[in-house]
């Protein structure tokens, strides 16, 4: 587990303008992504306020050394897989290095503005290189609330609280921030038909998710223990399942999620890492009496006393005609990524149990952070309960699920008293029509 240092002192200031107090990225946070300025040519960056630094650039210039530059050498070429492949050791020492070069006190102050971007100015692109993408199924509000709509007498399957569902889902769609998310196509049957028709989704949904980053991975056919899987963590996103629920209700069974699913999912473009969010590990939330405790191989007592995370999650929406009158997003619903039956550790000592290999830029999502309540639900198909009761947002408008022109925006910030407020920058997209 990452501990709570002198970066994460809430009095800290930075020389970058703006960047004291910002909502998502003040000096305490220091995300890692990857940027193109006004040259075009992707390169890593840390974002502070509202600007990127040039971590090359600053390498270049000496105010990088030892570990930290060996961990900006390895982010080269447009993709940071090589940094995160170098496990926490370097990723440690960048943070603390950029630290104090982004200081209000720092020695080199005065050399900052010249390796700082605007990021208003910038594209942002996919931290890394995403070779596999798992999906996991460990928001037990979630989990409950859509297998009630199906399956009244019994919400949960009985492998549920036994092991940490997931699917392998499609990496190849998954975008950053801001990129438009086209209406699916696909095979649906409406309760009123006899045979499935094809054609755009109808019931087009979000869901609010976090994303884990994963570092160093394992050798294929070595499992890792659960009380070393927080050190494959390299860090966390936002990250948006876009789901058609008419072709999920019909081509689910019997192999589970497919086009449905892989149409597209969006991610927030930063990579928040352990050491930024050490101040919000919470213990994880103790199992209800008469749940089955863990197996062995998915039990670690230290991960128990602090491998849950206290993040406020919110999803906003906006549709073409609040937009148009100049409305702001609504917020739907807002949760909190503490409502996890699973860890992430036990996520990934579970994903290698059978000899899989995890890779440095692979992407974990940990299913749909729904909380107890209606107001806490991060799908639609939960919040309108599966179309039969229309949500009505602040323009007057109803939503059952998602229409053309609507733009989901998820938002996460960690809270604390004592220290500083993060954030993970916006992960956004607009629903364009079907093809």
């Amino acid at each position: 587990m990452t501990t709570i240092d002198h970066t994460h002192d809430p009095a800290a200031r930075s020389c970058v303008p703006g960047a004291d107090g910002h909502s998502d990225f003040p000096i305490q946070n220091l995300p890692l992504g990857v940027f193109s300025p006004g040259d075009g040519v992707a390169r890593a960056g840390v974002a502070v306020g509202d600007h990127i630094l040039d971590l090359a650039a600053a390498r270049d210039a000496g105010l990088l050394t030892g570990e930290a530059a060996r961990a900006v050498a390895a982010a080269e070429g447009g993709t940071l897989n090589g940094l995160l492949a170098l496990g926490a050791g370097p990723r440690r020492a960048l943070r603390a290095q950029l630290f104090a070069l982004l200081s209000a006190e720092g020695p080199d102050r005065d050399r900052v503005p010249t390796l700082l971007h605007e990021a208003s100015s910038c594209s942002l692109h996919l931290p890394a290189r995403i070779g596999d993408y798992t999906d996991f199924f460990v928001g037990i509000h979630h989990a409950t609330n859509t297998g009630r709509q199906f399956r009244p007498d019994q919400p949960l399957l009985p492998n549920y609280k036994h092991v940490p569902v997931g699917y392998h889902g499609r990496a190849s769609s998954i975008r950053p921030s801001g990129v438009p998310v086209r209406r699916p196509h696909g095979q649906a049957k409406p309760p009123h038909l006899d045979a499935p028709v094809f054609g755009p989704s109808r019931r087009l949904d979000y869901e609010l998710e976090l994303g884990v980053w994963i570092g160093p991975g394992n050798q294929q056919g070595s499992p890792v223990p659960v009380e070393q899987a927080a050190g494959q963590v390299a860090g966390f996103c936002l990250l948006n399942d876009w789901s058609a629920r008419d072709i999920q209700g019909w081509e689910y069974q019997p192999l589970g999620p497919f086009l449905a699913k892989s149409f597209a999912t969006t991610i927030s473009p930063w990579i928040v890492t352990p050491e930024a969010l050490a101040p919000f590990r919470i213990p994880q939330p103790a199992r209800p009496e008469g749940d089955p405790a863990p197996l062995p191989y998915l039990l670690d007592h230290a991960d128990q006393a602090g491998g849950a995370l206290d993040l406020d999650l919110e999803i906003r929406l906006s549709t073409a005609a609040s937009r148009a009158a100049g409305l702001p997003p609504h917020r739907v619903a807002r949760s909190n990524a503490r409502h996890m039956y699973w860890t992430v550790a036990q996520m990934i000592a579970h994903h290698t149990s059978g000899g899989c290999n995890l890779c440095p830029g692979d992407l974990l999502g940990t299913g749909t952070l729904s909380g107890p309540d209606l107001e806490s639900c991060g799908s639609l198909l939960e919040t309108s309960q599966g179309g039969k009761v229309p949500i009505r947002l602040e323009s007057g408008e109803e939503r059952r699920f998602l229409e053309d022109g609507d733009e989901v925006t998820l938002v996460a910030r960690g809270l604390r008293e004592g220290f500083a407020p993060i954030g993970f920058g916006a992960c956004r997209a607009l629903v364009l029509p079907a093809s």
